[in-house]
C-alpha cells in the first residue's frame, strides 16, 4: 500500500504516471504520516549530493512523474519505507534520510523472511 498526504487528483496522477498498481491510503492530516516519525527538511531534501544525483538521473534521460505546480504539497517531506505484516506489526523501518534513500530488496525480504521464519517456528513450538 502506499500512503500519501496529497490530493485525490495528485494521488490519481501519480498511480497513472508511475503504474503504481498497489492501492493508495490518502492521509490529509499526516497522521499516519507522523506516527512513523516521519517529518520535512529543506536542508535534507536540497543537500547538494542529493540534487547532484537527481541531475545525472536526468541526464541519463530518466523519467520523473510530471506534476502540475499546482498539485505540489510539502516538496521537503521525508518519506520512508516500511514493511508491516497482516496484524500491522512493523518488520522494517526505514525512515529516508533524503529523498534518494531507500531500503535495498534485500534487506525488505530480509525482514519478510524473518518474520515468516519466526512465526513458522512459533506454530511449531505450539504443537503438542
Amino acid at each position: 500500500m502506499v500512503v500519501s498526504f496529497g490530493s485525490v487528483e495528485g494521488a490519481q496522477l501519480w498511480l497513472e504516471q508511475t503504474g503504481c498498481t498497489f492501492e493508495m491510503l490518502l492521509d490529509s492530516q499526516k497522521k499516519v504520516y507522523r506516527s512513523f516519525g516521519l517529518g520535512s527538511s529543506f536542508s535534507k531534501v536540497l543537500k547538494f549530493g542529493c540534487l547532484m544525483q537527481l541531475s545525472e538521473f536526468s541526464a541519463a534521460d530518466r523519467d520523473f512523474p510530471d506534476f502540475p505546480h499546482r498539485l505540489l504539497e510539502d516538496i521537503y517531506q521525508l518519506g520512508g519505507d516500511f514493511l508491516l505484516d497482516e496484524t500491522g506489526k512493523v518488520l522494517l523501518s526505514h525512515p529516508s534520510k533524503n529523498p534518494l534513500d531507500r531500503p535495498s530488496l534485500k534487506d525488505v525480504l530480509q525482514a519478510a523472511e524473518d518474520d515468516y521464519t519466526s512465526s513458522y517456528e512459533d506454530k511449531n513450538e505450539q504443537k503438542p
